[in-house]
């Protein structure tokens, strides 16, 4: 977008430097336009002097650049005077500065006089003044006459003193920029490190991510996609300000693979949109909700993980040249954090599955080996002994045996479960229906396994057979013993076909007497 000049063609000559002014050009140019003003009346020196020293000490930009605007109209007489203000990248009209009264027809306006305002070669913008009376005094309907010399090195000493308070100001408000930018990488690489005290850990570093990228850009949408198998990116992470309708579409929506900016993103190149409803490479019906947009590949170690999209809505400001480098630099320290983050996360899970495998271990080769062969002793007591009674006892006992070698076996399945975002196997997912039931049961059922049912159930049977231990186990009401589940994948059905069968039974039943709730075939 270009500027929009107060007059678009001055009646006289601009005045400036070239593009490669120095502070000591400025300086010195400065200095000769004092020189030139000290030949003549001192009277607007006063003014002037306190101009300076009051633009040099004020922190708020908006005000010294309205004294500007206010001493030059004072000190040349004009009836209007404005500060224009380009923005960071130098190719739009950011803030607009007036003091009087603008001339009713800007383009002829008479005698118009326009000073750039300038820092080493960089344009922040145009001093203009117009509408110079003829005498001293600021009168209605006074005929206007040209701007002197006088009048024009004293605006260019005004212009210079607001390139000085401009240029200050935004290096001061870069730094503050690029600060703010460098605290949220680092804050996001910590929490991610630390990881959610509960819930999916992929979910919460995405989440994370998308989070503090939309707060540090100050944008209306932030979201993490990730590539699907069809070559699309999908959201899978957002953090948005906008109503629950445009993120429910947002969140789960995908750039089809088709899409320009895809190629880009596969390359590891960002996309920079200042319109994304109206850009023909936005071929996604998400973008319509959407104006100026940065989307930023996630890549690390020349793999391209993501992407990082920070939405403005329209109407908003474009996204700066810094803010897209900064921006830039923060995708890339996000997506080290997230492998860092996986790593961490990956080495913790090791751990404690080294740990569960070494305490099933030691169940499996101690525990269970030593009831079994007290189990022995007891069966060889139980041949030998002479009264009924004892042999009845000792009986009960060694059934007891064997109930808690199957409890431990089930215990050591359970500590040798898959991680939750692995395919589990049907053990596994009977299991985690059994602990689901437990708070309204008032304690773990027990889950006992006959044969090889990972091995043997098919895909379809054993849904069929993790539906029905859920319903079952809903029914089942509380009692003062665990209640008992078998699943047995050794049956033989009526019509000569192994199967699987399922009983449940509660109060500690031993599962033999137990109604068969659901059985079938191991393969439909």
């Amino acid at each position: 977008m270009s500027p929009v000049p107060l007059f678009p063609e001055p009646a006289e000559p601009q005045d400036g430097g070239g593009p490669a002014d120095s502070a000591a050009e400025l300086a010195e140019r400065t200095a000769q336009d004092l020189r030139q003003l000290a030949g003549g009346p001192l009277a607007w020196f006063p003014q002037l002097l306190e101009a300076m020293v009051a633009i040099g000490s004020d922190l708020d930009v908006h005000r010294a650049l309205h004294r500007i605007a206010e001493t030059a109209a004072s000190l040349t007489g004009a009836r209007y005077a404005a500060v224009e203000v380009l923005d960071e990248d130098g190719d739009g009209l950011r803030d607009l500065i007036t003091h009087g009264t603008p001339p009713e027809d800007r383009p002829a306006a008479p005698f118009a006089l326009r000073v750039p305002i300038k820092v080493r070669g960089e344009l922040f913008g145009s001093l203009y003044l117009a509408g110079k009376p003829e005498g001293s005094a600021v009168r209605a309907g006074a005929a206007a006459v040209p701007f002197s010399e006088v009048d024009r090195h004293l605006v260019r000493v005004l212009a210079t003193e607001a390139g000085i308070a401009m240029g200050n100001a935004r290096m001061h408000a870069a730094a503050r920029q690029r600060g703010r930018w460098i605290d949220g990488a680092a804050s996001v690489t910590t929490a991610l490190l630390a990881g959610p005290e509960s819930g999916s850990t992929a979910e919460h570093a995405l989440t994370v991510v998308a989070e503090k990228g939309r707060e540090l850009a100050e944008a209306a949408t932030g979201a993490v996609l990730l590539p699907r198998a069809d070559g699309a990116m999908e959201v899978v992470a957002i953090s948005t300000v906008l109503p629950e309708p445009v993120r429910a579409e947002t969140f789960g929506g995908a750039i089809p693979p088709e899409s320009p900016v895809m190629h880009q993103i596969h390359a590891g190149l960002a996309v920079f949109s200042d319109d994304f409803a109206g850009d023909p490479r936005a071929i996604s019906p998400i973008s319509r909700h959407y104006g100026p947009t940065m989307l930023l590949p996630l890549r690390s170690g020349g793999q391209v993980l993501g992407a990082l999209a920070l939405c403005r809505v329209s109407g908003d400001p474009r996204f700066t040249h810094l803010e897209r480098t900064l921006g830039t630099q923060f995708a890339s320290q996000a997506a080290l954090a997230l492998v860092l983050a996986h790593r961490h996360r990956d080495r913790r899970r090791l751990a404690v599955y080294e740990d569960r495998d070494r305490i099933a271990r030691d169940l499996h080769d101690l525990v269970i080996q030593r009831l079994f062969a007290t189990g022995m002793l007891l069966q060889s007591a139980q041949r030998t002994a002479v009264r009924p009674d004892v042999k009845e006892d000792v009986g009960r006992a060694v059934d007891e045996l064997d109930a808690t070698i199957q409890e431990i076996r089930t215990a050591i399945i359970a500590l040798q479960q898959e991680p939750p975002e692995a395919p589990a196997g049907l053990r596994t997912r009977l299991l985690r229906e059994a602990g689901a039931a437990a708070e309204a049961l008032g304690a773990r059922p027990s889950v006992q396994f006959v044969g090889p049912v990972d091995a043997r159930v098919g895909e379809e049977s054993g849904r069929a057979l993790v539906t029905a231990a859920r319903r079952v186990l809903a029914e089942l009401a509380p009692a003062a013993e665990p209640a008992r589940v078998v699943v047995d994948a050794t049956v033989t059905l009526a019509d000569g076909r192994d199967g699987v069968r399922l009983t449940a039974a509660a109060g500690g039943d031993d599962g033999t007497a137990a109604p068969v709730v659901w059985e079938g075939p191991l393969q439909p």
